[in-house]
């Protein structure tokens, strides 16, 4: 045949293949989610294999593992005991909290690394709401803003890099940026959870924090977060979050979930010029397990394609359960 142009011309050795690869994953990509509780043994999350909910000795540890593999931001997401939950989620501000206290022994004994908190009520509301809930079952917004400003704070005060509001309130961020501002926290940086959908790939979360959505006799609660997170089925209003979240000061915006909205990740990575994350949940990370235990699949080949797919769709950084494997993957790569 008389071809002028063949692609596989670049696709003939390791080498020309690596020297004309359009994205690469790196451990820097990678922000690392760590559960933890008030116990003083680590206890593994029977949904979600090789993840555990860490007391905070045990989180030291791990979180110095992740930094000589090279991951240099995580996230904390905290068990907190029933018997301090309430329908206000006062506990989200309690200076003397599992957040709080986690955060200043991590800066204590690793500075380096940054962390990112997350701002919202379910791990704390006897309701399992990321907002106050009325009688009438309402998820209030405005008066909910004025409780995760002072949970921000909180986090801020105690050493925390990045601010990660998950709720999915309108305002916000920018009332979060204020907030912080005003009380010296300027350098403190916000990574919005800006296209947070209303998914069931977060049911093995929600196990790990006891944070679904509970029955109350004394009102009506919402069996679903659907009147706050958004609609699976829409996707131009992504960039209408996109919008707000970039100019009510958020630092670093984000897509969640993460495989099943690659559309999403792309749209919002070509309408802006802020660093964009994408968040491969519990679900994802569950369902891969759950395969790789029955050796229906490669586990590492698997995991190592399905993060390049968010580099790919314009992702920088990805928060991945897979976060520690993957990195240890690509330093023997």
């Amino acid at each position: 045949m008389n071809l002028i142009i063949r692609p596989r011309r670049l696709r003939r050795s390791e080498a020309i293949r690596e020297m004309v690869r359009e994205n690469h994953l790196n451990p820097a990509d990678f922000i690392y989610p760590l559960f933890i509780h008030e116990k003083d043994y680590k206890e593994e999350i029977s949904a979600m294999p090789g993840i555990y909910r860490w007391d905070i000795a045990g989180l030291v540890k791990e979180v110095f593992r992740a930094w000589d593999l090279g991951i240099r931001c995580v996230v904390l997401f905290p068990k907190i005991d029933n018997s301090l939950k309430t329908e206000d989620g006062s506990e989200c501000f309690n200076e003397a909290g599992l957040i709080p206290k986690a955060i200043r022994m991590l800066k204590k004994e690793i500075p380096e690394m940054a962390i990112m908190t997350d701002v919202a009520l379910d791990p704390y509301s006897c309701d399992g709401h990321d907002g106050l809930v009325d009688d009438n079952g309402k998820i209030l917004n405005d008066e909910t803003i004025e409780v995760l400003k002072k949970q921000s704070i909180i986090q801020a005060r105690a050493g925390a890099d990045f601010i990660g509001p998950s709720d999915m309130m309108d305002g916000r961020v920018g009332a979060i940026r204020s907030a912080l501002d005003l009380e010296g926290f300027s350098d403190v940086g916000i990574i919005s959870y800006t296209a947070k959908f209303s998914s069931a790939y977060y049911g093995p979360f929600r196990t790990a924090l006891d944070s679904a959505p509970k029955k109350n006799n004394k009102k009506i609660i919402p069996d679903n977060k659907s009147t706050y997170q958004m609609d699976p089925a829409n996707s131009k209003e992504a960039l209408i979050e996109a919008a707000l979240d970039q100019y009510e000061g958020a630092d670093i915006l984000m897509v969640k979930p993460g495989v099943s909205y690659l559309d999403i990740v792309y749209r919002i990575s070509n309408f802006t010029n802020k660093p964009l994350a994408a968040y491969n949940v519990s679900g994802e990370y569950s369902m891969v397990k759950a395969a790789a235990l029955k050796n229906w699949i490669d586990e590492k080949d698997i995991v190592l394609e399905t993060l390049l797919s968010f580099k790919r769709a314009g992702a920088k950084l990805i928060l991945t359960y897979h976060a520690c494997d993957a990195s240890k993957w690509l330093k023997e790569k």
